[in-house]
């Protein structure tokens, strides 16, 4: 087995420390997720891929194949709508919400 990284890829432990909030709709579908969680991240990019190597299948919640955010998932940084380009400062809080729709 290949352990070589993929290109452009970084080890998780050269990346700061984030703090990721996620909705609870989406952490009942991942038994052991939690609402509040630690991880290495510089991108929402580095985030995604680390939230799903914690809880394999989240990226495909949160992320559509171009890849980019769904449509009905927001990511907030700072305040400010992110897309996966995003980059994160040490520490920064994100924010992952669901869409709210109705009639």
């Amino acid at each position: 087995m290949d352990n070589t990284p993929s290109p452009g890829a970084r080890p998780a432990s050269s990346l700061a420390t984030i703090v990721v909030r996620l909705p609870g709709v989406l952490v009942d579908l991942f038994p052991g997720a939690v609402r509040r969680v630690e991880v290495p991240a510089a991108t929402v990019r580095d985030m995604v891929d680390e939230l799903d190597r914690l809880w394999p299948g989240m990226r495909d919640r949160i992320c559509d194949s171009r890849p980019a955010i769904r449509k009905h998932m927001n990511v907030f940084v700072e305040g400010e709508r992110a897309t996966l380009k995003t980059r994160l400062r040490p520490g920064v809080e994100v924010f992952v919400l669901t869409a709210i729709s109705g009639g």
